[in-house]
């Protein structure tokens, strides 16, 4: 038993350091926030202390409204990411399996990267109006580009003896698919998932400003309208914090292991 909480207290260790670590910069930037408004006397309204802005969520989590505004951006990325996976991971796989589609199509994938995301946002309106359509595409759009640009430089990088071996034992395409291709591709789709989702909710925030009446990129912009500013550096707060856990808890991890398992490569680290 002292054997087996000695193991368990020196895997904690390096645990609690690494989260000491990485919640230090934070609390280093609270303090610094809360000396600066107080030595200056900045105005409210200009910024506001610390304590405006932990009383401006308390009082938006007792009302419900940040609940709703929070899980209506959470439920839009999970859509549009999840649609962008369905849509990108089997053309990349077409991409950098077939050196025709890909010398047809690498061109327009590399105008459309500058374009993916906010630029398609007046277009998306006119398309499908203001809601929940209009911001689910630009989400799609801006993970689409680059999951398939990540996908296909996966495949491309598989080994041509594994594609040759699979070949003389007699696979056939989904099976080449489902046991050479995507396997071997996983460790640059999951790398390309975590890029396209910072791009997809850079753009949620921007089509929430301009499109619905709810969210927190709208919670934003109603929050400027009336000068609360209280709210909004308590929404930049959520939204930074909001991918912050999803990349360390999900996406990072989830990399770190693709790559460990199936990977030829270092990933993009956590």
């Amino acid at each position: 038993m002292l054997s087996l909480l000695g193991v368990r207290s020196a895997t904690l260790k390096p645990r609690a350091q690494a989260t000491l670590w990485f919640l230090g910069p934070f609390a280093a930037l609270l303090l610094v926030w809360w000396v600066v408004v107080e030595v200056t006397g900045v105005p409210a309204r200009v910024f506001p202390q610390v304590d405006a802005v932990w009383n401006a969520a308390v009082r938006l989590t007792a009302e419900g409204t940040l609940f709703a505004h929070v899980w209506a951006s959470l439920r839009r990325v999970f859509w549009g990411v999840g649609l962008a996976i369905v849509s990108a991971v089997p053309f990349g796989v077409l991409m950098g399996s077939n050196r025709h589609v890909a010398a047809f199509f690498s061109p327009l994938l590399r105008f459309s990267v500058a374009l993916a995301g906010i630029a398609w946002i007046p277009l998306a309106t006119l398309w499908f109006g203001f809601g929940e359509g209009a911001v689910t595409f630009i989400i799609w759009n801006a993970v689409f580009f680059a999951l398939v640009y990540n996908t296909a430089l996966g495949v491309s990088q598989i080994p041509k003896e594994l594609h040759r071996a699979a070949q003389a034992l007699g696979a056939g395409r989904i099976r080449m698919f489902w046991e050479i291709m995507l396997p071997g591709a996983l460790p640059s789709i999951v790398t390309g998932m975590r890029v396209g989702m910072g791009y997809g909710w850079r753009g949620l925030i921007a089509a929430e400003i301009i499109a619905t009446n709810l969210g927190l990129g709208y919670s934003l912009f109603l929050a400027q309208k009336y000068f609360e500013t209280d709210i909004i550096i308590l929404s930049m707060i959520i939204i930074g914090g909001l991918w912050l856990v999803m990349d360390r808890l999900l996406l990072a991890p989830l990399e770190r292991r693709t790559v460990e398992r199936w990977g030829t490569k270092q990933g993009a680290g956590a």
